[in-house]
């Protein structure tokens, strides 16, 4: 009989009495493995530390009804770790099916967008368009149309930030006067941020 085994088998033998120093040392002995097994089977580092961490619960909820196999719980421990994945991947499963049958609705456009389609839908805004320069129709169309920050803009516009949100401000005030502010305060607001 061998050091290793002799050694195992005795903090086994304590953790099982309720020695919580003893389990924490079975736990480091065997955490790595247990893991390992959980990892290979749910291909999944988040599922697999669950998994893990429910292993070692039952191992001390359990802990006087275990069998050991040659004073080692890692058996028990690592037939433990099958049940839990496979009960986690039944979870899972049930939990996606329940999501497919939920009724799934469009989603509903922000205030902005359904202020921005509007204007587009009946010619305004393009109309509106028009009359500014190219640079500053495109900035317009980059971040009050396609949601792009100023700053992404303004590289594409080849502008500084800074300048290319004094522009914003100047557009918004050109649009808001041709278009009406109350059809465009709201959403051209939002670019701003």
């Amino acid at each position: 009989m061998d050091a290793a085994y002799r050694s195992e088998q005795a903090l086994w033998e304590r953790g099982a009495a309720g020695d919580g120093d003893a389990f924490s040392m079975i736990f480091d002995l065997h955490r790595d493995r247990v893991f390992r097994h959980a990892y290979r089977i749910l291909q999944d580092a988040h599922d697999a530390e669950d998994a893990s961490a429910v292993a070692f619960l039952e191992l001390w909820r359990r802990r006087r009804q275990v069998r050991s196999v040659d004073g080692s719980p890692l058996p028990w421990l690592l037939a433990t770790t099958t049940n839990t994945c496979r009960n986690l991947g039944r979870a899972k499963r049930r939990y996606r099916n329940l999501l497919d049958t939920l009724p799934h609705s469009p989603p509903a456009p922000s205030a902005e967008d359904a202020a921005l389609d509007g204007l587009i839908a009946n010619g305004t805004l393009a109309a509106a368009l028009t009359t500014l320069s190219r640079a500053d129709a495109e900035l317009f169309a980059l971040v009050a149309v396609e949601g792009y920050s100023i700053a992404d803009a303004a590289v594409v516009v080849g502008a500084s930030p800074g300048a290319a949100r004094t522009r914003m401000h100047r557009i918004r005030n050109s649009l808001r006067q041709q278009l009406g502010r109350h059809t465009l305060a709201d959403f051209l607001s939002k670019e701003a941020t």
